[in-house]
């Protein structure tokens, strides 16, 4: 514990500290939050923090440097601190949750128009272009299936896939518009 004259002393630096340093530490604050409230109570709590380590005993060399550390320890805290919502206080405001299936249903009818397409392409891609985008395969096991070597593969999909993409912008291009 510190002495009474000791306290007095670490009043006077730390009143000095904050005359000096308190519009450096609201500027630096201002760069990491948008909140007046929460600017104020983040440099107020720097000179607390600050007051109970010297209050412990605790030396500072440079109180510049050391204010600055723990208003950056403290936005970090500010940061991780995690927002939790009631899901009760959402929809007590109005909020009311709803799932949208619309963007699963139109991924699989393309899907399913996709596997359609597939087997109108020519029957040099039509297998490659199944066990690759259908099964999922990798070039590597589909050159063990068909026998052909991994580049052969690769040049199939690739072409594959660009008949594939044609076929599919005429299905769903308009009539207008078809060749």
């Amino acid at each position: 514990m510190i002495t009474p004259a000791q306290m007095r002393r670490q009043r006077v630096v730390l009143s000095a500290a904050y005359i000096n340093h308190r519009k450096g530490l609201l500027r630096y604050a201002t760069g990491k939050t948008d909140d007046h409230a929460l600017r104020e109570d983040l440099v107020q709590n720097t000179f607390l923090k600050t007051w109970a380590y010297l209050v412990r005993g605790g030396k500072v060399e440079v109180m510049e440097a050391f204010l600055f550390h723990i208003l950056k320890a403290l936005v970090v805290d500010e940061y991780r601190k995690r927002k939790v919502t009631s899901l009760d206080v959402l929809i007590k405001n109005g909020f009311e949750p709803t799932i949208d299936e619309t963007k699963r249903l139109i991924d699989t009818l393309d899907g399913k128009r996709v596997v359609e397409l597939i087997e109108k392409l020519p029957v040099a891609y039509r297998r490659i272009m199944r066990l690759r985008h259908v099964k999922g395969l990798s070039l590597k096991e589909i050159s063990l299936i068909t026998g052909q070597t991994r580049n052969t593969v690769a040049v199939q999909a690739h072409r594959g896939l660009k008949k594939l993409k044609d076929l599919y912008m005429l299905s769903t291009s308009p009539d207008i518009y078809r060749l």
